[in-house]
């Protein structure tokens, strides 16, 4: 445990040397979010925007907006499920913001932290401290480490929003699969090695041997090339379509393509079919983790992220923060009212234990209503938890143009996964580009 609780804290402080900077509501549910809220019980009604579907997360979402509002004189929390994870959040906040509204707290991506502190109005949570709730002067500095409150720092150095979810890309393995290939029931280590597995997996059982996530983002994506040894992105320049950029993502496409071991499926889809026992290994985040031990009939263990022989592997720093849209006295003090709540250790440890993300708080994990026993018996926490030296920053493309480039880098993963165009000319292409964007 306390090997654990140091592990916890080492992640937390690598993410700074770094760089680190479902429950869907109904259209009554969100025209009740007003400035007077409900007439009713003389609450502020306020929405919470959210990306966690069922199977990440969404039941603990409800649970823990649920147990809010009961216990709020205050304020009522509508929460609102976002399909397309941030990115989908994000296209959805041009539109509100539009039309001239807005959530007063939403859930934005380290990918989109710039994008989103570039085009669109919100309030630094110590301001709103400072003006409304001087009792809670000292909140942050008193809960949160000075280098994890920097994981939601823009580049221009502003505290944009408070640190909610963190999180690593971990393989999840069906060791009874493996067995049955006559493969090493641990795992393979690098990726040469998964696509030894991988291939000897299909031609033995008939079954995929590897899926790798494919959201609306390119998280996994990126940790596959950057622990071959390229950059996403370098001195603000992309710069991905290198050497081993290249190489990295030729392995993945001859997965799909050319020995059809590996699944080329959407994350639901992908998922779901590891839990069903079609897919021997899946390469996701440790957020998945809640869903997939609840639900694996098989022999089913997490372990760490595969490296490229002989280098280190880079890990890009996943999940998110929480930052208040809101505009009016009264949305602002609401928004801290239930921001405050999530932040507490019970709602912490229980939004650890709902997913499997590592709390940002630094005392969740050794506090008897944390963590503590969690973690002692949860050994699938293990491999997220030991992994954390290799973290980077989730690349975050700089200006109004990183919600393009990520969009960019998607159609060319679809491209080339779906063998419509090679590895160097696809990424070659998109990285031009997205230079072009930059500029």
């Amino acid at each position: 445990m306390k090997r654990l609780s140091k592990l916890l804290s080492a992640f937390l402080a690598i993410c700074v040397l770094a760089g680190c900077g479902n429950n869907q509501a109904t259209g009554n549910q969100s025209n009740q979010a007003s400035k007077t809220g409900s007439q009713e019980n003389k609450k502020t009604v306020i929405e919470y925007w959210h990306v966690n579907a069922e199977t990440q997360g969404g039941k603990t979402v409800e649970e823990l907006v649920k147990e809010f509002n009961q216990q709020s004189k205050t304020t009522e929390v509508v929460a609102k499920f976002n399909p397309d994870m941030y990115k989908g959040l994000m296209q959805n906040l041009q539109a509100e913001a539009a039309a001239g509204k807005s959530p007063a707290v939403v859930q934005i991506g380290w990918a989109f932290l710039n994008y989103f502190s570039n085009n669109f109005a919100y309030t630094p949570p110590q301001e709103i401290i400072d003006q409304y709730f001087p009792e809670d002067k000292t909140f942050l500095h008193d809960n949160f480490l000075p280098n994890v409150l920097g994981l939601a720092k823009n580049s221009k150095g502003e505290q944009v929003g408070i640190p909610y979810s963190l999180s690593t890309p971990v393989l999840y393995i069906n060791r009874d699969l493996l067995r049955e290939a006559g493969l090493d029931e641990n795992g393979p280590k690098t990726w040469q090695e998964v696509k030894e597995f991988a291939k000897t997996i299909k031609d033995k059982t008939g079954k995929y041997g590897l899926y790798v996530q494919e959201p609306a983002d390119n998280w996994a994506t990126q940790s596959v090339l950057e622990s071959n040894g390229a950059r996403m992105i370098t001195d603000g320049k992309a710069t991905f379509a290198s050497e081993e950029g290249i190489q990295a993502y030729q392995l993945l496409a001859d997965m799909v393509l050319k020995d059809k071991s590996a699944a080329h499926l959407s994350w639901d889809e992908g998922v779901q079919s590891f839990i069903d026992g079609n897919i021997a290994m899946a390469y996701t985040t440790i957020a998945r983790r809640s869903n997939i031990q609840t639900n694996a009939k098989f022999d089913v263990a997490a372990i760490k992220s595969p490296a490229w022989e002989g280098k280190p592997v880079r890990l890009p720093a996943g999940g998110s923060m929480l930052a208040i849209t809101a505009k009016d006295e009264d949305q602002k003090k609401a928004a801290w009212e239930f921001m405050k709540y999530l932040y507490s250790v019970e709602s912490m440890a229980k939004w650890t234990e709902g997913t499997g993300y590592v709390p940002p708080r630094k005392d969740v994990a050794e506090a008897e209503n944390g963590l503590k026993a969690f973690l002692k018996e949860n050994q699938m926490m293990n491999a997220a938890v030991e992994q954390m030296e290799g973290v980077v920053p989730w690349t975050s493309f700089p200006g109004d143009a990183g919600l393009q480039a990520e969009q960019l880098l998607l159609d060319v993963r679809d491209q080339i996964l779906g063998g419509k165009v090679s590895v160097e000319e696809g990424l070659k292409s998109t990285e031009k580009a997205i230079n072009e964007l930059l500029k």
